[in-house]
Parts: C-alpha cells; sequence; structure tokens
C-alpha cells in the first residue's frame, strides 16, 4: 500500500462517522458524574460536618446542574462543538476542583449555598458532553437515531459504574482523592476527544456494513453490562485483594477501547468508498436536485396536513394510505402546473425544522414533556429512595440494588433504542409506542414495590430500572424525528427539565412526606412516650434523629400513587401515537409521496 493511499486512509480514519461515535461513546462514559454523588457526600459530610437536610440540598443541586442544559444547548448553537465541550470540561474542573480543595482545607471553607453553586457548576459541566456527542451522532447517523441515542445514553448511565471501578483500583485512603479524581479525569478525556466529537461529511445513509456495526457495538454493551455486574456483586460479596481489582479494571477498559475496531476495519480494510459516491458527496451543487426534490416532497407534505379532510384519519389503515396517497398525486400535478401555490406557512409542520418557541407552542411537545416527566419522574422516584426501600423491607445491603438499577438502566437505554429503532425502521409506526410499553411496564413494577412480596424487590428494580432507562433513549430520537435536528440540542435540553421536576414532586413531596407519615405511625404506635420526649430533646439540643419504617406499608401508598402516574403517562403517549401516525409514515413508509420528476 503506497504512501499517498495510506495518506488517504488515516484522513478517512479521522474523518469517519463511526469513530465519531466510538468517541462520543468514550465522551458519555465520563458523563455520569451525578450517579457519584452518594460516594462523594459522605465525604463532604464527614470534613465539613453537615447534617442530613444540608447534604440533601446539595443534592438538589447536584440534580439541577445534571439537568438545567439551557446554556449548554445555547452554546452549542454559537460556538464550535469543541469549543462548548472545552466549556464543558472547566466547568467540571473548577465545580468540583474548588469542592476538594474545600474538604482537604487546602481552600478556605465555604457557606452551604456557595457549596451548593460549585456542585451545581461541576455537575452541569455533563450537559455539554451529553449535548455534544448526542448532536453530533444524530446528524452523523440520521437514519439510526434510535440506536445511536440508547447506545450514548446507556453509557452515560454506566459512567458511574466505571468510574467507581477506577477508583477502587487506586484505592486512596485519603477518601476525598475520590473528589479530585471527579474534577480531573472526565476534564482530561474531554479535552483529548474534543475535536473529534463532531458532524462529519460524507455518506449519512444506511450502508451494507451499518448493521454488523451495530450488532457487535450492541454485543460489546451486553459484555460490558454483564461484566460489571458481575464485578460489583463479586467486590461487595468477597473481600478482593489489590491484584485483582487491577485485573478487573485492565479487562474494563479493553471493553470500552474494543469498539475501535469498527473505524479501524472500516478505514482500512473494509467498504472503501466507490469513485462515483465521492463525488457525489463531496460536491454540494450536485446535490442541489436531490435537496429541491426533498424540499419540494417537504412542503408538499406539510400542504397534505392544510388540505386533508379530518375524516380521513379515522378511515382503516390501508383505506387511509390510499386516500392520501391521491391527495399527494392531485397536489404534485397541481404545483407542477402552476394552478395552486405551494406555500410556507407561519411555522414548520411536524417533522421540519423547529426552534424552541416554535415547539413550544404544539401540542405533541407537551405530551412528550409531561409523558416523560410522569414516566422518568416515577423511575427517579424509586433510584432516589432504594436505600430506605430497600432497608423497610428487611434488606441489609442496599449496595446490591443500587449496582442492580444502574444495569438494568444501561440495558433499558440499550434495548428502547433497539426497541423503537425496529418499530419505526420495519413498521413505520410512531417511536412514542415503544415508550408507551415501557410506562406499562414501570406500572407493574411499581405494583411489585407496593405489594412488597418475596423476592418483589428484585422483580421491581429490574422492570423500573428497564422502563426508566427506555425512555431516555426514545424521547431524544422521537424529539429529532418531530421537531428536527437544526435546534435539537435546545430542544433536548428543554426535555431533560422533566427529571428534576419529577423527582421534586415525586421524591421531595409525595415519597418523603408518605414515609415520614408512616414512621411516626410506628413509632408513636410501638413507643407512645418516645414522641414526646424525642420533640423536646430535639428542641434542647439540636438533635435531628431521623425516623425509620418498616414493613411494605412504608412505600405502599407511594408506589401506587407512582403506578398511577405512569398509566397516566401512557395514555399521554397513545394520544401522541395516534397524533404521528402520517408524520411517521411518511418518515419511513415504504409507499412514500412520489417524487418530482
Amino acid at each position: 500500500m503506497g504512501g499517498g493511499l495510506w495518506r488517504e486512509r488515516f484522513g478517512s480514519f479521522f474523518t469517519n462517522r463511526w469513530l465519531v461515535f466510538v468517541a462520543a461513546m468514550w465522551l458519555q462514559s465520563c458523563a455520569g458524574i451525578g450517579y457519584l454523588f452518594g460516594s462523594i457526600s459522605p465525604v463532604i459530610k464527614g470534613s465539613l460536618g453537615y447534617n442530613q437536610r444540608q447534604v440533601a440540598r446539595l443534592g438538589v443541586a447536584k440534580d439541577l446542574g445534571d439537568s438545567v442544559g439551557f446554556l449548554a444547548g445555547s452554546l452549542c448553537e454559537v460556538l464550535p462543538l469543541w469549543a462548548a465541550l472545552l466549556v464543558g470540561a472547566l466547568q467540571n474542573f473548577v465545580g468540583y476542583g474548588w469542592v476538594w480543595l474545600v474538604v482537604t482545607g487546602r481552600a478556605p471553607t465555604l457557606p452551604l449555598w456557595a457549596m451548593c453553586i460549585l456542585i451545581f457548576v461541576g455537575t452541569n459541566g455533563e450537559t455539554y458532553f451529553n449535548t455534544v456527542a448526542l448532536v453530533s451522532c444524530v446528524q452523523n447517523f440520521p437514519k439510526s437515531r434510535g440506536p445511536v441515542v440508547g447506545i450514548l445514553k446507556g453509557f452515560a448511565g454506566l459512567g458511574g459504574a466505571i468510574l467507581t471501578q477506577i477508583y477502587a483500583t487506586i484505592h486512596s485512603p485519603d477518601h476525598a482523592s475520590l473528589i479530585f479524581m471527579v474534577a480531573v479525569g472526565p476534564s482530561m478525556v474531554v479535552i483529548a476527544l474534543m475535536f473529534i466529537v463532531r458532524p462529519v461529511g460524507g455518506h449519512r445513509q444506511v450502508r451494507s456494513t451499518d448493521g454488523k456495526s451495530f450488532t457487535f457495538i450492541y454485543s460489546v454493551c451486553l459484555l460490558l453490562a454483564a461484566y460489571l455486574m458481575g464485578v460489583m456483586l463479586l467486590e461487595d460479596l468477597v473481600n478482593l485483594n489489590r491484584t485483582l481489582i487491577t485485573v478487573f479494571t485492565v479487562i474494563l477498559f479493553i471493553l470500552i477501547l474494543i469498539p475501535i475496531v469498527i473505524p479501524v476495519s472500516l478505514s482500512f480494510w473494509l467498504e472503501p468508498r466507490a469513485p462515483e459516491e465521492e463525488t457525489l458527496l463531496s460536491e454540494p451543487q450536485k446535490q442541489e436536485p436531490h435537496r429541491l426534490r426533498q424540499d419540494s416532497s417537504e412542503l408538499i407534505f406539510s400542504e397534505l396536513e392544510d388540505e386533508k379532510p379530518k375524516e380521513v384519519d379515522l378511515l382503516p389503515a390501508r383505506e387511509r394510505q390510499k386516500r392520501i396517497a391521491q391527495l399527494q398525486t392531485k397536489l404534485f400535478q397541481a404545483a407542477a402546473e402552476g394552478a395552486v401555490r405551494v406555500k410556507r406557512r407561519r411555522g414548520p409542520h411536524r417533522g421540519e425544522d423547529f426552534t424552541l418557541m416554535q415547539a413550544l407552542i404544539k401540542a405533541d411537545f407537551w405530551l412528550i414533556f409531561f409523558s416523560l416527566l410522569l414516566g422518568s419522574g416515577s423511575g427517579l422516584t424509586v433510584i432516589d429512595n432504594l436505600g430506605q426501600m430497600s432497608q423497610s423491607l428487611g434488606y441489609d445491603n442496599t449496595h446490591i440494588f443500587v449496582s442492580m438499577i444502574s444495569i438494568w438502566n444501561f440495558l433499558g437505554r440499550i434495548g428502547g433504542g433497539y426497541f423503537s429503532e425496529v418499530i419505526v425502521r420495519d413498521y413505520a409506526y410512531p417511536r412514542s409506542i415503544a415508550m408507551a410499553v415501557a410506562q406499562l411496564i414501570m406500572a407493574v413494577g411499581h405494583l411489585f414495590f407496593a405489594m412488597g412480596w418475596p423476592g418483589a424487590m428484585y422483580i421491581g428494580t429490574l422492570l423500573i430500572g428497564l422502563g426508566y432507562g427506555a425512555h431516555w433513549a426514545i424521547v431524544p430520537a422521537a424529539a429529532s424525528e418531530l421537531f428536527g435536528l437544526k435546534k435539537f440540542g435546545a430542544l433536548y435540553n428543554f426535555l431533560t427539565l422533566a427529571n428534576p421536576a419529577g423527582s421534586l414532586v415525586f421524591s421531595g413531596l409525595i415519597a418523603s412526606s408518605i414515609y415520614d407519615h408512616e414512621a411516626e405511625k410506628q413509632a408513636h404506635r410501638h413507643h407512645p412516650w418516645q414522641q414526646n420526649w424525642g420533640s423536646i430533646f430535639s428542641g434542647m439540643f439540636g438533635v435531628d434523629e431521623p425516623l425509620k419504617c418498616e414493613g411494605a406499608i412504608c412505600f405502599y401508598l407511594t408506589s401506587l400513587i407512582m403506578s398511577g402516574f405512569c398509566v397516566i403517562a401512557f395514555v399521554l403517549s397513545m394520544i401522541l401515537v395516534y397524533r404521528t401516525k402520517i408524520v411517521y409514515a411518511h418518515l419511513y413508509g415504504k409507499t412514500s409521496a412520489p417524487r418530482l420528476t
């Protein structure tokens, strides 16, 4: 192979969309900072002498930082993506770096509100990683949005487990070193990858090798999830020596690095691009006729939304498609003859590019938002209260359930992306049907928690983890299909606000209030004198001793309410399915609109 050919192959390697995708997976592995808060908070609490209520406020700041991505979405539209990643890396480094300085006594102690700001700033850095990874890869793989979003969000969910395993290898006696690792590690990885993760030119349609490549990635993901599950359970149950933990971590790194095989093989050994394809893709002027046809098709589709009689949607599927095809043909003929003017309306139709303000006045956008709020909010309530739920049912080792729900969350994201893609690709049916199924699964999972049967914790954790994870693979892909890719960063970051909103209402108000109420009833029933004397002592000495609740009754009512919310979310998702069937039939149907010739 000559030097010129090698240079050409190296050039194609660095512009390969699969290299971008693999680098985005590595980037997302560092976007799980928020999942480490449970390990970081005891260090902060012990060092600064905080009580549990103050730590909870830091947790709220973390949740807000993890979900409020307006700035990230806006900057990604203005700045180059590498610059947005650099801003996120600096936020991560400054926020958690300063927390580490305060905790270790290297910087003056700050008031609680200032510590909340630092936690918010540090955690908010990961919204930049999320936004850049999703925006780049959805643009590079517009025909495979489900698998791409599912895999990327899955790696974000696994980030906490990966960073925890790396820290177990370091095994520093100074527990504050975990905060230092969170400040420095992700920032270094992001800076190393910031010029690679970007939209690239070239062939973006489905290629013959894409199926095998995605199958390989899915296989690595399943192997990684199984491996992490086994390692975490082993480390929980057995006291392993340092050498064995190091070996486990090295194997983990190998599994994470294996996907690089795909862009290397595509660039150096397989699938050289045909000369005619290179010519087509590298000369913008040759794309103009195709773009004209595409734009005309979109205009006719938009006009169809205005001209279509309402009763057409009520017809059986076969008859409806026939009537729509007839109407499309008439519109194309009329437009070609100049009999009617195909016009642009004041705002886009579903399937076209929306700005955030245009999306906010659409019912479909709010159906997605509230369905996500109810579904993911109820799942996050379980995640936030999993320790207390397992303790109330008599389990001592709560770490097992925390590890399990992390893995099921990951598999839910991978599976949600895969199965929703099958639905739209093979059946041209709305992706939201997959979200409706996930919400029904979660409703059943909440019922298992409510009943408190033997083994209910394991089954409930499985169902809630899968359903919750599926939301974060399906929603971004569906939003990009209905509201376009042009302002996807801003749209995605607005939808993520459903997570802290659901957590605040469901976990912060409903679950905690019911738990405290049941705990007080149990305390008063067993020791009537304890409640009175306890309140006197807490008033004299400032002691705030938390009450403990035991038995399935602690979360019985909460779980029933959450199950009801999931059923409502299911109904909202099905309304969205009904409203968007024609959009998906146009986007993915085998009998799409006829082309202008």
